[in-house]
């Protein structure tokens, strides 16, 4: 009875956990003492639903519960902080004419408006004042509701260096003094991307996991997506925000078609199409379209998700309209100057017009600093020789992206190839 109590509560913990955490933010103004105080909820309702059963509204309770709790913080601040034994007849001697703080915070609480907290929380968490590493883990602690236990195994990093990371964030936080805000002006535009890379890398990490043995960790993209969407319903009218949306949904379409039965990776023109989910392409669809009608000059993210959507749309791998995907990894390359980009253009490229064609975008990239040790590079440079019939430079093209790949099936996987190429050479 109780473990499935429990189970109940972690799950009640994960959906509402940043809600709470983001309401009691905003009366404390200090995001430590909020989680805190958050937490301190959590363990009353292990104590008490265990015996008197869930509430009728958990959120609610937690939420009740936790702002008490932040009230009691105040009150308890205020009266240390105060020069006089008697706060009430103080108020009394000045007439009544000063409130104090923790009453404000309570009219606060009454005119409480989640969406704007949540947003608070998120730009409060990825304040560019952190290093990514930070920003990341403080987002998947305090929005994603995950533990610092999950964040360590998910990233596959010992737990002190995650919990480290967010002690050290949220004393970053204080002692530059970040106000718990939403930025305007210019600042806006700079934090919100500061905001949509960290929900990008996360998603990211778990579409194609960097290092161990797995080729996907789905529980991050899951958490990423969980965070776009919030995003996007706090923050509607976001292109860029529709627009990462409609990527993350569209390609986390694919997961289930990307490996095989042995977990090996499944490349996109190789994948069983009718294993996509057409739930999460009409979602991400939407969500694209939902970003045409707000700009028409797209961004980075925007322009992504319209070359996920060409994907989507072919219902076979010689359908893809590989002419507008060159088209439009042309224009991020203009929006988003990036070697990265540019390998990706020259892939559609050999779709488009060719190995040959493509094949001397790449070889204008090889002595680019920043791909050097991009397993990346030599993987399609490999692929685009393999092409072309050049099987001896293809394969050790494969072998050089092997040995640059962390990933410990992504390497299995161009070894692979690699030797797939012995006896044609």
């Amino acid at each position: 009875m109780h473990s499935s109590v429990h189970h109940s509560i972690a799950t009640v913990w994960r959906l509402e956990s940043a809600s709470v955490t983001a309401a009691v933010a905003r009366m404390v103004r200090d995001i430590g003492v909020a989680e805190e105080l958050a937490q301190d909820a959590l363990v009353a309702a292990l104590e008490h639903w265990p015996t008197e059963g869930m509430p009728d509204n958990p959120g609610a309770w937690l939420m009740t519960t936790a702002k008490r709790r932040a009230l009691d913080h105040i009150r308890h601040r205020d009266m240390a902080q105060a020069r006089h034994e008697d706060i009430a007849a103080d108020m009394e001697a000045l007439g009544a004419t000063h409130v104090p703080d923790f009453v404000d915070a309570l009219d606060e609480a009454r005119q409480d408006d989640i969406g704007d907290d949540l947003l608070r929380l998120i730009f409060t968490a990825c304040h560019p004042v952190l290093s990514t590493d930070a920003r990341v883990a403080l987002t998947l602690k305090l929005l994603g509701g995950l533990t610092t236990h999950e964040i360590a195994r998910a990233y596959l990093v010992p737990e002190a260096t995650v919990a480290q990371r967010i002690v050290r964030a949220k004393r970053t936080l204080g002692d530059a003094g970040v106000p718990f805000e939403v930025p305007r002006g210019d600042a806006l535009a700079e934090r919100l991307a500061s905001v949509l890379e960290v929900v990008y890398l996360v998603f990211n990490e778990g579409y194609t996991a960097t290092t161990g043995g797995d080729w996907m960790r789905p529980a991050l993209c899951d958490e990423a997506l969980r965070l776009g969407r919030m995003l996007a319903g706090i923050a509607p009218r976001e292109p860029e925000v529709q627009g990462l949306l409609a990527l993350m949904e569209i390609q986390a379409s694919r997961t289930a078609a990307r490996t095989n039965a042995q977990g090996r990776p499944v490349l996109l023109a190789e994948q069983d199409r009718s294993r996509w989910d057409v739930l999460l392409i009409r979602r991400g669809l939407e969500a694209l379209e939902r970003a045409n009608l707000l700009t028409d000059v797209p961004g980075p993210y925007h322009l992504q998700a319209a070359i996920a959507a060409c994907h989507a749309r072919a219902l076979r791998a010689q359908d893809t309209d590989w002419s507008r995907i060159a088209a439009l990894y042309g224009e991020l390359v203009r929006v988003m100057p990036s070697p990265v980009v540019e390998l990706n253009r020259a892939v559609a490229v050999s779709m488009d017009a060719g190995p040959a064609a493509a094949l001397v975008l790449v070889d204008a990239l090889r002595e680019h600093k920043a791909l050097r040790q991009y397993h990346w590079l030599p993987s399609v440079r490999g692929d685009l020789l393999q092409r072309l019939g050049r099987h001896a430079e293809a394969r050790a093209e494969f072998e050089r992206a092997a040995s640059l790949a962390g990933n410990e099936r992504e390497k299995a996987f161009l070894l692979e190839r690699a030797n797939a190429l012995r006896s044609m050479t």
